[in-house]
């Protein structure tokens, strides 16, 4: 039978074409999405400026299996101890800070985002002196040959810059030439770089260079030995830029969440394109299938016979899809560092083991699809199959009926699940999964509801459409198993775009409104060069027409709670609690604020304390008065106090603690966001106009109104562009199968549409039959595609604590249901006019 299905295919090129199609873009997502996951696992981030030392010592990023969100930084004295180690010739101390090249007010041109350094650690790179000399006081600077030719600078040339919240001017003293690192790099003496750091007794990294002699290893082990009971690691090879690039680690947890997450969908999509073009191809050859069996074939020859032939066409485009799906990984891995979410240093792999697993995936999707879209025409009866043949009308069993409920009691156990128990943003990890299932279920019992759509749209169709709406009807009715395999795709593709869309515009939406409902401050202070001094604050608060003001930076801490006698006897690791805190300073926190304390005040966030919502002080050992102990953002573990609690909203809880102990243990020390509010009388025209006298002395000072605020709060969320982009690529693979199915169910009415031209009916009427019959099919897949996206989208609402209506302008879905008509009715009318292109006579004489 293999050697059968070899021939069948040279005969039936077209048709077996679209199964080629489906599976060859299938294939491609597949292979993508694993190798970004490689890329993630991976994690290469080959080091640039610490190229020369092959021993890095860092502070450690990890917790828990989740990475610090703040720089873990080493003490200073460190330095020396490495440097007094045998086998160690050299240790260098390496900082970074962000540093802004000023212009007219603000940044200049080619000056934003860039890194300052101390001078020591430009050998590590392979930097060199290309012209003048290095820097040897405070003003003193040297610049990377590629940043000085885009400002125009040289040695000699007077450079204002902003870094550590102030503005400052530097000499350009020389320019180095490197073949590594960034092009947005200057370089200050050890003792600055400390001071703009803000932090003199602490650095970064420590490159280790070795004696003659000395092998990495037994350098490694050396340094290891110095590190016991300290948060630091050691790095060698290419691990050594996780140093450099921090951020890098947590891409990779992105990644590997975002591909696993997405690759798995893709693997469903998979099966239910492949199928609906099978079982629409299958449908076809029921005539060819039924003369077969009155031959004599059993019904496991005739399904290996269409396995085989799946077999080989999902070999042919797993293979060509290789190359493809490389391409289109490195494309996405781009976007993914083009929109912040993933730092571009990372380094795209794609072996062989995302491919043996894509080509896995989708053969075994491909084979699996096969032997169902089989079962039918292996199983009927000869003078069965040749009655379908023409008009099909059987398509419930038992198995189909079976999965069709599991997918519908998976859809409700999820809903209910998403509506009751989570809440907030974190309950998108089952309202997805479950738009797959409610589309699996109606896909399986897709006959049967178009049959119920078809009856109640027959009359106001028929009322618009004349004699073409009656006859689109008929046939409606008469295929209705066939027209189900048309409407499918549609919903798919109206049902996936809307319920994933939707689900991002609704978190965007809850979480911008959450952070909202926190302020009740009537003007905003920022800055376009990388943040404020804490002085700042106090400075604010002392200008006329200001009641108060408070320092305000977002950040992540962990409650680590306390370990019982008989669980440390035992090893156990402490359970935490993962927390959004927000910064204030306690003397304006009250009036900036819009909660209001059950317990406590937040005059009371001096010092070690934190100010917790209800919800986690109820639990023991974290009640108003209790001390608790708290991992900050930069791995530092505290005894903090709780001085009070607030009604939070469920499923955006956050945490306060005093903005100095935040700053204290952040990356940078400097003050994001100053929340002012107005005296009484004072307006906020007022208010802005008398705060903007402090950027007098301080380019890139912004103040704002209200409106600001909220673009603020809105600008602090994270991006849900990139799943925007790993949905589209779905939603594409569907409406790839929409297209197909519309193009090969045409094709198989190449015989009906000759027909009606020998009776007598004309192009035009054919394809105003046809015009109808496409409307009658979007609708219908609008329709189901709708219940979709709604059955997903109303529970993931009630999460959120809002409306059980989805978040986000109604242009998208307009849109969405807009482009699935147009496909549907393009496609349908091009492909029906390609099939009447043969003669009449032509057309029924070979079909």
């Amino acid at each position: 039978m293999f050697h059968l299905a070899l021939q069948t295919l040279k005969f039936r090129k077209g048709s077996f074409l679209a199964s080629f199609v489906a599976l060859f873009f299938g294939a491609t997502i597949l292979v993508a999405c694993g190798s970004l996951m490689e890329t993630g696992i991976r994690s290469v981030v080959p080091p640039q400026r610490l190229a020369a030392a092959p021993v890095v010592v860092t502070g450690d990023q990890s917790f828990d299996h989740d990475v610090l969100p703040e720089r873990s930084r080493l003490e200073g004295s460190l330095v020396e101890r490495i440097e007094a180690l045998p086998g160690v010739e050299r240790a260098v101390p390496d900082v970074s800070f962000p540093v802004t090249v000023l212009g007219d007010g603000g940044p200049a041109d080619g000056g934003e985002d860039l890194a300052g350094h101390g001078w020591s650690s430009a050998a590590l790179g392979g930097a060199r002196l290309a012209e003048g000399e290095q820097p040897r006081g405070r003003g003193e600077a040297v610049l990377d040959a590629r940043l000085a030719e885009r400002l125009g600078v040289g040695p000699g040339d007077r450079l204002p810059f902003a870094a550590g919240g102030g503005a400052e001017e530097a000499r350009v003293t020389g320019v180095v030439e490197s073949a590594r690192g960034p092009a947005g790099t200057l370089y200050f003496t050890d003792e600055e770089a400390g001071r703009l750091l803000g932090r003199p007794a602490q650095v970064d990294s420590i490159g280790v260079l070795p004696e003659q002699g000395v092998s990495v290893s037994e350098l490694e082990k050396t340094v290891d030995g110095v590190l016991e009971e300290m948060s630091a690691v050691t790095l060698t090879g290419d691990d050594r830029g996780t140093a450099e690039f921090p951020e890098a680690l947590q891409a990779s947890t992105r990644l590997i969440s975002m591909s696993a997450v997405f690759g798995g969908i893709a693997v469903m999509v998979a099966v239910f394109v492949v199928g609906s073009t099978l079982a629409l191809l299958v449908q076809q050859r029921l005539r060819e299938m039924a003369l077969l069996r009155a031959i004599g074939s059993m019904p496991g020859q005739i399904r290996r016979m269409i396995v085989g032939e799946t077999l080989v066409i999902a070999l042919g485009a797993i293979v060509l899809s290789l190359l493809p799906g490389r391409l289109v990984g490195d494309w996405m891995l781009a976007r993914l560092a083009g929109g912040g979410v993933v730092a571009p240093e990372i380094v795209y792999h794609s072996g062989w083991v995302p491919m043996v697993v894509a080509a896995a995936a989708s053969a075994g999707s491909a084979v699996a699809a096969a032997f169902i879209a089989s079962r039918r025409a292996a199983l009927a009866r000869p003078a069965d199959a040749l009655a379908e043949s023409g008009l099909q009308r059987h398509w419930i069993s038992g198995p189909r009926l079976v999965f069709a409920i599991l997918c519908f009691v998976g859809g409700t156990v999820l809903a209910f699940v998403t509506a009751t128990v989570m809440e907030g943003t974190v309950a998108a990890s089952t309202a997805g999964p479950s738009a797959m299932l409610w589309a699996g279920g109606i896909a399986l019992i897709s006959p049967g509801v178009t049959r119920v759509l078809t009856a109640l749209l027959r009359w106001p169709l028929r009322a618009v459409s004349g004699f073409a709406g009656r006859l689109a009807l008929t046939n409606a009715r008469a295929r209705r198993i066939r027209m189900a395999g048309a409407v499918t795709p549609v919903m798919l593709a109206t049902g996936l775009a809307t319920a994933l869309i939707y689900l991002q515009t609704s978190q965007a939406e809850a979480s911008t409104e959450a952070a909202s409902e926190l302020i009740a401050a009537d003007a905003v202070i920022t800055s376009a060069v990388g943040g404020m001094e804490p002085g700042l604050v106090d400075e604010a608060g002392q200008v006329p027409g200001v009641d108060a003001a408070t320092a305000y930076t977002s950040g992540t801490a962990y409650i680590i709670k306390p370990l019982s006698a008989e669980e440390k006897e035992e090893g156990d690791e402490p359970d935490n609690t993962e927390l959004v805190v927000q910064g204030v300073s306690s003397g304006g926190a009250a009036k900036n604020l819009a909660v209001s304390p059950e317990e406590g005040s937040f005059e009371e966030l001096q010092g070690e304390t934190v100010v917790l919502p209800t919800s986690l002080t109820g639990e023991k050992g974290q009640a108003v008065g209790d001390t608790v102990q708290m991992l900050l953002g930069d791995g530092t573990q505290l005894p903090v106090k709780v001085v009070g609690s607030y009604e939070a909203r469920a499923g955006f809880e956050t945490a306060f603690l005093p903005a100095e102990l935040m700053l204290e243990h952040s990356t940078t020390g400097l003050v994001p966001q100053i929340l002012v509010s107005g005296e009484d009388g004072t307006s906020t025209a007022q208010l802005v106009e008398s705060l903007r006298a402090l950027g007098e002395d301080r380019p890139g000072l912004q103040v704002a109104e209200r409106a600001e605020v909220e673009a603020a709060a809105q600008d602090s969320a994270t991006s849900a562009w990139i799943n925007y982009l790993l949905a589209g690529t779905i939603i594409g693979y569907a409406v790839i199968s929409l297209v197909n199915t519309l193009i090969v169910s045409a094709a198989e009415r190449r015989r009906e549409f000759a027909l009606q031209r020998l009776v007598g009916a004309t192009p035009g009427q054919v394809l105003r039959m046809m015009t109808v019959e496409s409307i009658l099919v979007a609708v219908m897949g609008i329709v189901l595609g709708t219940g979709v996206a709604l059955a997903t989208l109303a529970p993931f609402g009630i999460a959120l604590g809002g409306s059980w209506m989805p978040q986000g302008p109604v242009w998208i879905y307009l849109l969405v249901i807009g482009f699935a008509g147009l496909l549907t009715l393009g496609a349908s009318l091009l492909s029906t006019r390609r099939a009447m292109r043969v003669r009449p006579a032509e057309a029924v004489a070979v079909t």
